[in-house]
Parts: structure tokens; C-alpha cells; sequence
């Protein structure tokens, strides 16, 4: 039987983030994964620090505390994760959409952040290779990009130089409380810990039935083209106005397929000059297949934005699953009932943006110190009423 401190449940970027400020914080510390470390959600994905697709409020003050830390991380790691801070740019194709972007922009300046508004011009210096009809977009400079892969890892390495334990190929199958102290039955032996945290992203809800606790996160599939660039298409992260309206639920003017698929250009250039172009939004359970269809809507709605991208090659796909809950904000909190119980999971697309930020508020909800934002919005019990309690 091995005991700690606090047990992390979840290896991937944000269970790193929680072991990284809980173990700087001087707790002892143990980290499980049930297979290998960064391998589900965390290396299928984009690897954006975005404010600008935050709603303007506290989803995107919280995207900001974050952008912070990671750039502090990126002074602080000893290891390299392709930190860049370029800004990024949403691109609007119809005048509603370019009025409805002054409206958002308004509203993030209002709650002090920098956005500015761009037209036709600005869109013809930004790339030589957008379509000639879009009329302009906004700007958010303060975004940032990193390489998921390597930041879990730095995050992960540091952690472990600082005496976290980590453990992989540990699958937990039960979990129960016995005197203060939870016991965590696993694959690999068993855990005693005087503080659990649940970060097993899309499988989160599974950890909670052992507890008999209800969590409402459901797993929301998205795809990615990893492109080859025959010539330097653009220098940041560029959306379509669309992908805003796609991610909270509203209209838009595409196609059948387009709308099935929830597709919205995503483009992403990584450091080695390739580039990412995403995404689509779908419920179809844990199957993360590449959908062929799927990809063609995809290279199709990027071809709409960069007409010459149709001669780009090709060189890879894949899927992975966002951890959706229904407000769209994630579920970072403890949990009243269960003492020293900690949920950190439902971040869907933003678990890259948020990773630093939920790691430093799982640390101070352990210690009991006052958070770096406020908690209020992240609390599990906002959904109480469709919760089982024990």
C-alpha cells in the first residue's frame, strides 16, 4: 500500500499542471495515468492560449490569469515547450458577422482586454494567401501558443524533480473512504491518500460513480489536418468568426454537412512550419476514428478562407475527445460531501488555455489559500440539480 499526500487521477496536461504547483507547493505528491502520460486528449489537440474565443467576463479574465502563467512557465521550466505569444486573429466573410465582431470586440474592451477590430487591409498584410472577399476580423494580442506535448511534459519532468511520483499502466478500479483517507484500488496495487483529485478529463464521470457522485462532462470528438507548407501561409492562429458561433450553439450560414459536423476553420502554424487546421464538434461517444468526411469538410472550409492551401499537401489526421460540459466552462472545484475531494476536468477545448490556471487553483483549494481567480463559476455543485448525492 502506498501513500501520499495528494493523488492526482489523470495524466494528462492538466493532472501535470496539478502535480507541478501542488509538488512547488511542497505537497507530497503521486500522480496516476491508466496508460501512458499525455497520450489521450492532451496529444490530440491544438496547442492554443487563447483569450479571444473567451466570453468576455470571466471566461476570458481566467484565459489571461493563464496566458500569465505560462508565460512564467516558459522562464521557469527547464525544459522548452515552442512558447510563442503572436496574438491571434478571428476572420470574418459577411457583414453580420463583421458587425457582430465589433459587438464582441466592444464588449472584451470594456472588460480590459486587447482586442482591436481589423479591416480588408490589415487581412491582405496578415497572409497573401486569404481569399479576396473577407472583409476584415478582430485581433486579441495577447494569445499565445505552446506544444501540448512538450508543456505536460515540462510540467510532468518538473514535477518530478520537485518529488512527485508518477506512475503509469495504473488504471483505478475503485475507490472508497475510510477514516479520512481515501482508498484508491488500481491495476497496479493500492493507494492511500489524505487528498484526491479526479483529472481523468473525459473519463471523469467514471471516477465519480465510484464515489457516487454524478459528473456531467460527455465527450465531444474533433478532428485535426496536420499540413505540410510549401510556402509561409501566416505567422499565427487564425479562426473563422464562425467557430465562435459554432462553440456555443448558435446559427450559421454553411452547408448541411458544415453544420452536422460543427466544422469551422481553425489554422494553427507550428514551430517546425508546418501547420494545424481544424476543427469540427460532434457527440458520438468515445470512438475516435478519423471520420473521412469529417476531413474533407474540414479541407473545404479551409479552402474557402485560403483558396491556394488546395495545392498543400496532406500529411497526417487524427481525433481526439473534448470534455464538454453544458455551460461550457470546466468543473474545478471541491466537493461538498466528499472532504478533500478535488474535480479538475470539463475543460473541452480549452485544456491547453486553462491547464496552467486549473493547476494553481487545485493547489490553493488543496492548501487553503485564497485563488488566483475566483471559484464561484467553476463549482461542481452548479449543477446540482441533475447531481446524485451520496
Amino acid at each position: 500500500m502506498k501513500h501520499c499526500d495528494v493523488l492526482v487521477i489523470g495524466g494528462g496536461i492538466i493532472g501535470c499542471s496539478i502535480a507541478y504547483y501542488a509538488s512547488k507547493a511542497g505537497r507530497d505528491v503521486t500522480i496516476i495515468e491508466k496508460g501512458e502520460f499525455v497520450s489521450g486528449t492532451s496529444s490530440r489537440c491544438d496547442g492554443n492560449i487563447l483569450a479571444i474565443d473567451k466570453d468576455p467576463g470571466f471566461d476570458s479574465q481566467m484565459s489571461l490569469v493563464s496566458q500569465r502563467l505560462v508565460d512564467d512557465l516558459s522562464r521557469k521550466l527547464d525544459y522548452k515547450f515552442e512558447y510563442r505569444a503572436p496574438g491571434s486573429i478571428l476572420v470574418c466573410e459577411s457583414d453580420e458577422e463583421m458587425e457582430a465582431a465589433k459587438q464582441w470586440v466592444d464588449r472584451q474592451k470594456a472588460a480590459g482586454l486587447p482586442f482591436r477590430m481589423l479591416d480588408r487591409e490589415d487581412i491582405r498584410q496578415e497572409s497573401p494567401f486569404f481569399a479576396d472577399d473577407l472583409l476584415g476580423g478582430l485581433e486579441c494580442a495577447t494569445d499565445s501558443t505552446v506544444n501540448p506535448y512538450l508543456l505536460a511534459f515540462g510540467l510532468l519532468e518538473t514535477a518530478k524533480k520537485q518529488g512527485t511520483k508518477a506512475i503509469k499502466q495504473t488504471e483505478v478500479r475503485e475507490i472508497k473512504r475510510e477514516n479520512n483517507l481515501f482508498i484508491v484500488n488500481t491495476s497496479n496495487g493500492v493507494f492511500t491518500a489524505d487528498h484526491l483529485v479526479n483529472a481523468a478529463g473525459v473519463w471523469a464521470p467514471r471516477i465519480g460513480e465510484m464515489l457516487e457522485l454524478s459528473i456531467p462532462i460527455k465527450p465531444r470528438k474533433g478532428h485535426i489536418v496536420v499540413a505540410s507548407r510549401q510556402q509561409h501561409v501566416g505567422c499565427r492562429k487564425v479562426m473563422e468568426f464562425g467557430y465562435l458561433i459554432s462553440k456555443f450553439g448558435g446559427k450559421r450560414r454553411v452547408d448541411q454537412l458544415t453544420e452536422k459536423y460543427g466544422v469551422a476553420l481553425v489554422f494553427e502554424p507550428t514551430e517546425s512550419q508546418n501547420f494545424l487546421i481544424g476543427s469540427s464538434r460532434e457527440f458520438v461517444g468515445f470512438n475516435t476514428k478519423v471520420n473521412n468526411e469529417v476531413i474533407k469538410c474540414i479541407a473545404n472550409r479551409a479552402i474557402r478562407f485560403y483558396p491556394k492551401m488546395a495545392d498543400m499537401m496532406v500529411i497526417r489526421s487524427y481525433a481526439g475527445l473534448r470534455p464538454w460540459t453544458e455551460d461550457h466552462l470546466p468543473i474545478v472545484s471541491r466537493v461538498e460531501g466528499i472532504p478533500n475531494f478535488y474535480i479538475a476536468a470539463g475543460h473541452e477545448g480549452d485544456g491547453i488555455s486553462l491547464a496552467a490556471v486549473t493547476g494553481k487553483v487545485i493547489e490553493e483549494l488543496i492548501n487553503e489559500t485564497e485563488t488566483c481567480i475566483p471559484v464561484e463559476p467553476l463549482r461542481y455543485d452548479r449543477f446540482k440539480e441533475r447531481v446524485l448525492t451520496r
